[in-house]
């Protein structure tokens, strides 16, 4: 279900930047990988609960690990936050032939 999610916002993402801004298609997606990855490890840290912090420790762990770290809902903030930015910097920025 995440991977559909992200896989159609960032197919509709770069049509968008290709058809309005004159992107070539590898250029779009390669824009779009770039941006996605830096959020994603921009968002990362957001809303995580260490398991001390948690009151959970799991014998074996770090107990910094992360209690749950909702990877799912983190992709798919971070695909629908790419998209914006892309479409942005694709309006802004001349990069067009990229």
């Amino acid at each position: 279900m995440t991977s559909a999610v992200v896989l159609a916002v960032s197919a509709v993402a770069v049509t968008i930047v290709v058809s309005a801004f004159g992107l070539k298609v590898s250029g779009g997606v390669a824009l779009y990988f770039i941006i996605w990855w830096t959020l994603l490890f921009a968002v990362l840290p957001f809303g995580v609960r260490s398991q001390v912090e948690a009151g959970e420790i799991v014998h074996g762990t770090e107990p910094g690990a992360p209690a749950a770290p909702a990877l799912r809902e983190k992709a798919i903030w971070t695909t629908f936050v790419s998209s914006a930015v892309l479409v942005f910097t694709a309006g802004v920025l001349p990069l067009s032939g990229l």
